[in-house]
C-alpha cells in the first residue's frame, strides 16, 4: 500500500521520516499544500508568511530536482487539494510527520478525506514525546537546569566523562554583563531575495489586508537549507566567541548583537538541532573559544528549545487558558503600531519588530513580557500578538514561552517567580533610557517611567499571591518603604493609564 507524502510548512528537512522511507524508486507522490485561509487566520507578520512559503518553495524544487514526484498547491483551504491529490494517486494513506502544535493537529484530525492520515515521529527535536513525559512524570519539579544537565549527559554534549567540560554546567553570570563602552557587533548575515522569494512577496502583498501586520520589503532572511547553512557558519566564525558575554544586553541600533538568528531555520526544519550543538562544540574544541560563550548558546538548544516544547506537550491543551493573575486589560494598539508609544524602550523594540519580526530573547522577557505583566495585560492576548509577530513563532514556542516564563501566567509550574522588573533593570542593560523622555528615577510623579509605575502597582495588587513564592520576598518587602499616599498615587496612576492606553 503506497502512501501519499504530504509536507507541512514548518518540517523542511530530508529527515522527514516519509522521506528517509523510500530513498530509491518508486517514490510515493509528494504534496505541498499553501493554505490562503490558514495564513488568514492570524494577523501573521508579512515577512513570516514570505519565509515560510518561500522556504516551502524552495524545498520543493529540491524535493523535485531530486527525482521526486512534486505537486505544489496555494488554495485557499487544505481539503480541497488534499482530496484531489489523493484521487489522482489513487492513495490508499497519507504519511506526514506529526505537527508540534495542538491546534493544527485538531485542524488535521478534523478533515475529511477519502483516506485516512498516518502520522510519523517528528525527529526534528531531540527529545521524543515519551522521553520528555517519563523524564517529567518522575520528578518533583520541573527546572531547565536539571532538564539541561540530563540532556548534557544523554547527548555527550561539552562533557569530560560524568562532568561538564570546565567543571561548571553554568556560565550564567560571565553572560549576562550590561553594555559597556562602544561595541561594535558583526553584521547577520543576509541574502537578496531571489525569483521565487521575489514571487512570495508579491503573492503576500496581494493578499494583504488594511491593518495587516509587519514590513515586507526588507526581507533578508534564509529561505534554503543551503542558506541556512552559511548563517550557522557565519555565526560560528564571526559571533559566537563573543556572543556570551552581552546576550542580554540591548542597544540601540544594534538589533541582533551577536545572536545568532538561528530559531526560524531550526523551527522550519532547515537545521537539525544536533547538527547545530555539535557544530558550535567542535568550534569550541578546534579554535579554543570562550566556554562561557559556546555553553551559554548550546544552553539555548539542547536545554531552552527542547525543555520548551516538552513542556508544551506535556502540559497539554488546557495550560492555553492560564491566567494565574486574573489580568484582562486587552493589548494596546502600540504592539500592533509602534509609533502609537511615546515609551522609548517599547518604541526601539516593537519598531524591530515590526521592520523584521525579531527581537532577542530579552528584549522579549524583560521589555515586552515584563511590561505585559506589570500592566496586566490579558495573557492570551499577549500570546497571540508573540505567535503572529515573530518569525519563530508557534504554538509549542509562544505557549510555554509567553504564558509560563514570560507573564507567570501558569502560577509557577514553569517559573519559579515572576520576571518583573522597573526601569532599573532595563537603564541597567540597556541604553533605552537615555533617549527617553519618562524619568526612570521616579515612580509616582506625572512624569514618572511606566514599568515603575506598574511594577510598584504589580506587587501592590497581587502582594498576597507572591507571598507564597519565597523568591518574591525581598521585593515584597520594600512595599513598606512606600507612604498610603504615595500608593494611592501609583495606583491612581496606573489605572488612568490603563483607561487611556490600555486597548
Amino acid at each position: 500500500m503506497t502512501p501519499g507524502i504530504w509536507i507541512l510548512g514548518n518540517q523542511l528537512s530530508f529527515a522527514h521520516p516519509a522521506l528517509q522511507q523510500f530513498t530509491l524508486s518508486p517514490r510515493p507522490p509528494v504534496l505541498f499544500i499553501e493554505s490562503l485561509d490558514f495564513a488568514r487566520d492570524r494577523p501573521y507578520h508579512r515577512q513570516k508568511l514570505v519565509l515560510v512559503w518561500s522556504a516551502m518553495r524552495h524545498f520543493a524544487a529540491e524535493l523535485t530536482q531530486a527525482g521526486w514526484d512534486v505537486t505544489y498547491c496555494t488554495e485557499d483551504t487544505f481539503t480541497q487539494p488534499l482530496k484531489a491529490w489523493i484521487q489522482r494517486y489513487r492513495l490508499e494513506q497519507v504519511w506526514l510527520m506529526e505537527p508540534e502544535d495542538f491546534p493544527f493537529k485538531q485542524i488535521l484530525e478534523s478533515l475529511e478525506l477519502p483516506c485516512p492520515l498516518t502520522f510519523l515521529d517528528n525527529p526534528l527535536f531531540l527529545w521524543s514525546q515519551t522521553e520528555f513525559v517519563d523524564w517529567a512524570s518522575s520528578r518533583k519539579s520541573l527546572l531547565l537546569e536539571s532538564f539541561y544537565r540530563e540532556s548534557r549527559k544523554r547527548f555527550q554534549v561539552l562533557m569530560n566523562g560524568k562532568e561538564p567540560e570546565g567543571g561548571t554546567w553554568n556560565y550564567d553570570k560571565q553572560n549576562r554583563q550590561p553594555p559597556k563602552g562602544e561595541l561594535q557587533p558583526p553584521k547577520p548575515l543576509s541574502f537578496a531575495p531571489d525569483n521565487v522569494t521575489q514571487a512570495v512577496v508579491q503573492q503576500v502583498k496581494q493578499i494583504s489586508q488594511e491593518g495587516d501586520y509587519g514590513d515586507i520589503e526588507g526581507f533578508t532572511w534564509a529561505v534554503t537549507r543551503s542558506q541556512a547553512l552559511a548563517v550557522l557558519d557565519d555565526f560560528l566564525q564571526e559571533h559566537l566567541p563573543q556572543f556570551g558575554p552581552y546576550q542580554d544586553a540591548m542597544i540601540t541600533g544594534e538589533e541582533t548583537l551577536w545572536h545568532s538568528l538561528l530559531s526560524p531555520y531550526l523551527n522550519l526544519g532547515l537545521l537539525q538541532p544536533l547538527e547545530v550543538i555539535r557544530a558550535a562544540e567542535t568550534a569550541y574544541r578546534e579554535r579554543n573559544l570562550p566556554i562561557a560563550s559556546v555553553e551559554g548558546f548550546i544552553r539555548q538548544i539542547l536545554g531552552w528549545r527542547e525543555y520548551m516544547r516538552g513542556l508544551y506537550l506535556y502540559f497539554g491543551p488546557d495550560y492555553s487558558q492560564s491566567n494565574w493573575f486574573d489580568h484582562h486589560t486587552p493589548l494596546p494598539e502600540f504592539f500592533w503600531d509602534a509609533d502609537k508609544t511615546d515609551l522609548n524602550c517599547l518604541h526601539q523594540v516593537l519598531k524591530q519588530v515590526e521592520r523584521s519580526g525579531y527581537a532577542h530573547h530579552i528584549q522579549r522577557l524583560m521589555i515586552l513580557a515584563n511590561f505585559a505583566t506589570i500592566a496586566g495585560l490579558s495573557p492570551q492576548a499577549v500570546e497571540a500578538w508573540f505567535h503572529a509577530a515573530f518569525i519563530d513563532g508557534y504554538d509549542w514556542v509562544m505557549q510555554p514561552n509567553v504564558l509560563g516564563m514570560g507573564l507567570f501566567a501558569d502560577g509557577g509550574r514553569l517559573a519559579t517567580k515572576p520576571y518583573a522588573a522597573s526601569a532599573n533593570y532595563i537603564h541597567k542593560m540597556s541604553d533605552y533610557c537615555q533617549s527617553c523622555s519618562y524619568d526612570r528615577r521616579s515612580r509616582s510623579n506625572d512624569n514618572a517611567c511606566p514599568f515603575n509605575i506598574f511594577y510598584w502597582d504589580f506587587l501592590f495588587r497581587h502582594r498576597d499571591r507572591l507571598k507564597g513564592l519565597g523568591r518574591m520576598n525581598l521585593m515584597l518587602s520594600h512595599l513598606q518603604r512606600i507612604s498610603p499616599t504615595e500608593q494611592a498615587q501609583i495606583q491612581q496612576l496606573a489605572q488612568d493609564w490603563r483607561a487611556t492606553q490600555g486597548g
